[in-house]
């Protein structure tokens, strides 16, 4: 993964924090009027719990704009300089800031969707498949946090068997991130007190 100069990692892991952490859960929330999103639900700033509001064209315009700033960091390092270590890095540290943003005191979200928009953008047919298989988790068991993890343990799987190899390194670290975020959720899981979309707890 990074098979390239200290320089390079530093610049293309700032720039790809710095996407990241840009809390839009929190900014669109706020334009829709609908308060602090810290102070709904979960508390966390993903779409998910913009969900949690009723408004789902903000939830919506969250997961994009959420999934966007990981593809775009990846984009960037691609359109410059064409190298898949570079792409990497950038899209790892956007998922980073995405979970630990500088301007909410490292108190970020999940990172579900920047992850997925990581992948898809440094492996397309990776990054459906992906989808594709939380997705099915999540259509079987309506619970956000189980296709979630199902998706992130499946990444590694989807990459060496689309002959990825390259990648493997990035999404080990990308699963064990998604996992630590989702400890809280893992333990419920267990529990089987972990909410349903669309059901209230």
């Amino acid at each position: 993964m990074f098979n390239t100069d200290p320089t390079t990692i530093v610049i293309w892991a700032l720039l790809g924090y710095l996407l990241g952490s840009v809390p839009f859960g929190i900014v669109i929330t706020r334009l829709f009027g609908l308060g602090d999103l810290r102070k709904i639900g979960s508390g966390n700033i993903g779409a998910t719990n913009v969900l949690r509001t009723g408004n789902k064209p903000a939830a919506l315009a969250t997961l994009i704009l959420d999934s966007s700033k990981g593809a775009i960091a990846v984009l960037i390092a691609k359109a410059v300089t064409g190298d898949t270590s570079a792409m990497q890095i950038a899209g790892f540290f956007a998922f980073v800031g995405h979970c630990y943003p500088i301007w909410l005191k490292f108190k970020g979200g999940k990172g579900v969707a920047t992850y997925l928009g990581v992948v898809l953008a440094v492996s397309f047919p990776v990054g459906l498949l992906c989808c594709a298989t939380w997705a099915a988790a999540f259509a079987i068991t309506r619970i956000s946090s189980v296709g979630a993890l199902t998706a992130a343990m499946s990444t590694t799987i989807w990459m060496f068997v689309m002959g990825r190899g390259d990648l493997l390194l990035m999404g080990f670290l990308l699963t064990l991130l998604i996992y630590w975020r989702h400890r809280e959720n893992i333990a419920r899981i267990k529990a089987g007190t972990e909410p349903k979309v669309g059901k209230k707890k």
